[in-house]
């Protein structure tokens, strides 16, 4: 090895071990805050923006710190859930769509990775707390009773050493300790009906690796709903599954907020399932919101160059084309993400203003935002 390049790598350890260093100051002093016991609950109380929303997130930024540097998932996020609403959360592999979500559950892999900015607003009906400053043990009682989770993959859900009964109660004796053991089995039962299951005594005593995929996912939103959350988040529900289940997971899902007025929050790449279920639409793109407004006002009228893109890309029934729409080049490096708009090096429809720094969100109507400086006009930027 020359001189040159010895130098070079040592040079590379010592800003590695710099970076290291930094890491650990940072998160052990992040992980210190939320491991907390016995915080007054005034710390983490909080005033909604609007009553009308179930959660509010409020310029949100979620990092992981890594040897390498400070990868920027979730890179100051705004858009809220409205009550009774299904808002999708839709973009390409990587882009925050579920570090989001993780990042509301407080389950996202500590100490590296770690709420550095924003807030996280939570309307529990009579009060509402920032989930950015809850403490671990106030977490526990929201987490699986307020806001519930459908995770990607059934199979690694559930635990498959234990039945799915035991798995029920669990979930349900967790946060209502008042009941008896009767009374949770039979709601544990009740939930299994509620989602569409015949047989409800009979899967209860049966161990995940002896039912089908389908039958697993719906166990998944059983447990889900058992508390009757305010919120459910759907992380890619039917990814796994094959057309016909996924029809069904969707139908049921969509009856479901009905029956018990819930919000959900539907996280996926898929338009079509998007075109089908949400009431709102949140585009995503490099850790950042590009696009968000009414589920028509994205899919009739998109605005910004990537939501076309994903547009133009979908196939389309009776359309015939020698090859689909690919959007050209690549996400840019999460670690040292540029200071202009994300999507420049990739946009085929840049303008003038695109050469300087990352663009506001522009009000294109009430409920219509881009952030694009293709419509900038002055005092249109929030």
């Amino acid at each position: 090895m020359s001189k040159k390049s010895k130098e070079t790598s040592y040079i590379s350890a010592r800003e590695s071990r710099r970076i290291s260093k930094e890491n650990i100051r940072i998160t052990k002093k992040l992980d210190k805050r939320l491991s907390r016991k016995h915080v007054p609950e005034q710390e983490y109380l909080t005033q909604m923006r609007d009553e009308g929303n179930v959660v509010e997130f409020d310029n949100l930024h979620t990092y992981f710190f890594t040897d390498v540097g400070t990868v920027k998932a979730v890179d100051g996020v705004t858009f809220e859930v409205p009550v009774g609403k299904t808002v999708g959360i839709v973009g390409e592999s990587g882009c925050g769509k579920s570090v989001t979500s993780l990042s509301l559950m407080q389950l996202v892999q500590r100490p590296n990775g770690q709420i550095v900015d924003g807030a996280i607003r939570l309307n529990l009906g009579d009060k509402a707390y920032d989930v950015a400053k809850m403490p671990i043990e106030a977490m526990q009682k929201v987490r699986g009773n307020i806001v519930s989770m459908i995770f990607q993959e059934p199979m690694t859900s559930l635990n498959p050493v234990f039945r799915i009964g035991f798995q029920l109660d669990e979930v349900i004796s967790l946060h209502n300790p008042q009941m008896g053991k009767e009374e949770v089995k039979a709601r544990s039962i009740e939930s299994i009906k509620m989602v569409g299951i015949a047989d409800a005594e009979g899967i209860y005593n049966r161990y995940p690796h002896e039912l089908s995929g389908g039958m697993r996912q719906r166990i998944v939103i059983a447990m889900a709903l058992a508390c009757n959350p305010r919120l459910i988040i759907a992380d890619e529900p039917t990814t796994a599954l094959d057309v016909t289940i996924q029809a069904q997971i969707l139908e049921l899902l969509r009856n479901l907020k009905s029956e018990i007025n819930a919000s959900i929050m539907l996280i996926t790449h898929d338009l079509g399932v998007i075109a089908e279920m949400a009431d709102y639409v949140v585009v995503m793109y490099a850790g950042r919101v590009v696009e968000k407004g009414l589920a028509k006002e994205v899919f009739l009228d998109p605005r910004h160059p990537y939501t076309i893109g994903l547009m133009e890309s979908k196939p389309v029934i009776n359309k015939t084309v020698d090859r689909l729409y690919s959007i050209p080049g690549a996400v840019p490096n999460p670690v040292n993400m540029p200071d202009y708009c994300y999507f420049r090096d990739r946009c085929e429809k840049c303008v003038a203003r695109c050469q300087g720094k990352y663009p506001p969100e522009i009000h294109v109507s009430d409920t219509h935002i881009v952030s694009c400086w293709r419509y900038f006009e002055e005092g249109a930027a929030k």
